[in-house]
């Protein structure tokens, strides 16, 4: 979708009580149930490509979880062409960026939302080197910090074949959501993206089919597919 004409609310937040809200959080709940051994609290979402729509998911998802009484927060770490901070009408002057390279403290980056219960750090400034960042020892205090004081802490990623943050930060988290757009993305880029995840060992919860055709019988909105199932 156009940049210009992009549609920017929370449908979690502003219709609670649509189909599309309920297939979010029936997401959040795959999620949860998606390992037994493990308790995940680190995710990111990623996608092949851009435009396949993983902010709004991501944000739809962070809105769910902070729904359900967990204490969430929501971090663009797409350092190349960020977006949350469109969705909470927040400036982006101050983020994860500026963050890492020690310009600010952790609670200085931090925002609270109009939703209870979440939390948003912006992505910042465009740094010169975002993948370095990304794969820094200071991101994983940060991360370690985060986890002391969040629940659920949710990294919205940027495509995982345009650049390499997704693989660099996915070995840092608990699990990678994988959104995919419907009848747009080609089954040979989803195949290369998910070969690159898997290369750097990272554990994919799942799939989400974003925007697929609702049929009477099938979930509205996107479909979710567990790793072990054969879609």
């Amino acid at each position: 979708m156009p940049t210009s004409t992009r549609n920017y609310n929370i449908i979690t937040d502003v219709n609670p009580k649509s189909y599309i809200s309920e297939a979010y959080r029936t997401l959040r709940t795959n999620i949860q149930f998606s390992t037994i051994d493990n308790h995940i609290r680190s995710i990111i979402v990623t996608s092949p490509e851009p435009s396949e729509g993983k902010s709004t998911t991501i944000t739809n998802l962070a809105v769910a979880f902070a729904q359900e009484g967990k204490k969430v927060v929501l971090v663009d770490a797409d350092l190349r062409k960020p977006t949350l901070h469109h969705f909470f009408m927040k400036s982006n002057r101050i983020g994860l960026s500026n963050l890492l390279a020690g310009q600010f403290t952790l609670q200085q980056a931090i925002s609270d939302t109009h939703i209870d219960n979440l939390s948003l750090i912006c992505s910042g400034p465009v740094p010169p080197n975002p993948a370095e960042m990304l794969n820094s020892k200071r991101l994983e205090q940060q991360l370690e910090e985060l986890k002391k004081m969040f629940d659920i802490i949710l990294f919205d990623a940027p495509p995982t074949l345009a650049v390499t943050d997704a693989q660099v930060l996915s070995t840092k988290c608990d699990g990678v959501v994988f959104v995919l757009n419907s009848g747009k993305v080609k089954r040979d880029t989803a195949r290369k993206a998910i070969d690159r995840l898997n290369h750097v060992n990272a554990k994919i919860l799942g799939v989400v089919l974003n925007n697929k055709d609702r049929n009477k019988n099938e979930s509205p909105y996107y479909y979710y597919y567990g790793p072990n199932d054969k879609k």
